[in-house]
């Protein structure tokens, strides 16, 4: 059995300042950690993680984006970004190979205030996708990260209001569909199809976590042919640090 974890940090240096980012390693002991929005480059942090191997991918721009997976097993192979050079300047994407399996961490461009990003962002969408694809011609993928999406109205507490927003357009959510229906399973709604009121992100504004005025964009996705190993998916709605929480998956 596998636990799995991805969190959004929202800045590593910031998180593990707060002390948040160790005590969930020791509460967890995560098999593997993957993270997002590292917001740092090459040399700015030293990490205390005895017994993981650590892969980092740095954006270009300083302070911006970047992703890293720290792991107990030593992958066969890694590979940064998706090979397309477009898409790889923003540190988004590490794949690490395993026997019988591709495990990815991905951090998708957000759409942003007036929709400035979309069309990058469906560009993006089907880029990853081919991406996610040709990996699987070789072996199950399982990727996860912040995906920049409340896919359903489930998917947040305020979906009326929030339509057409960044992360809740009728596009955004139509490239999830698309996904989806490519032989992919959202581990959480394959366990809680109906379970509402658990979400993974909340703005800093509004007192939103306190009144749980969330959306779900944090997600473990995986190849429709894993789902026979599939044992549980989770979400550590309990631990602050950023404005995401960490999300899990048990796998066998």
């Amino acid at each position: 059995m596998k636990k799995l974890i991805s969190w959004n940090v929202n800045g590593l240096r910031a998180v593990t300042g707060k002390g948040n980012f160790y005590s969930l390693i020791e509460a967890e002991h995560p098999d593997v950690l993957c993270l997002q929005e590292t917001k740092l480059q090459a040399g700015q942090i030293t990490m205390d993680l005895p017994g993981y191997h650590e892969y980092w991918n740095y954006a270009e721009k300083k302070g911006y984006s970047g992703t890293a997976i720290f792991t107990k097993e030593e992958p066969l192979s890694v590979s940064y970004g998706i090979g397309i050079e477009e898409h790889d300047h923003e540190g988004r994407v590490i794949t690490l190979e395993y026997p019988d399996y591709y495990l990815i961490t991905v951090y998708v461009p957000n759409a942003q205030e007036q929709l400035q990003r979309l069309d990058y962002r469906m560009t993006w969408e089907d880029a990853f996708l081919g991406y996610l694809k040709d990996l699987e011609k070789k072996k199950p993928v399982i990727f996860c990260g912040d995906l920049n999406v409340a896919h359903k109205e489930i998917d947040l507490k305020n979906p009326k209001t929030n339509r057409g927003h960044a992360g809740f357009t009728d596009e955004e959510r139509g490239k999830m569909t698309v996904l989806l229906e490519n032989g992919f399973t959202d581990t959480w709604r394959y366990f809680y199809p109906d379970k509402e009121g658990v979400y993974s992100w909340w703005s800093y504004r509004f007192h939103a976590r306190e009144k749980n005025a969330g959306w779900r964009i944090d997600y473990f996705i995986t190849s429709d042919a894993l789902r026979p190993r599939l044992k549980d998916a989770l979400i550590y709605t309990d631990v602050y640090g950023s404005d995401h929480c960490p999300v899990g998956l048990i796998i066998e």
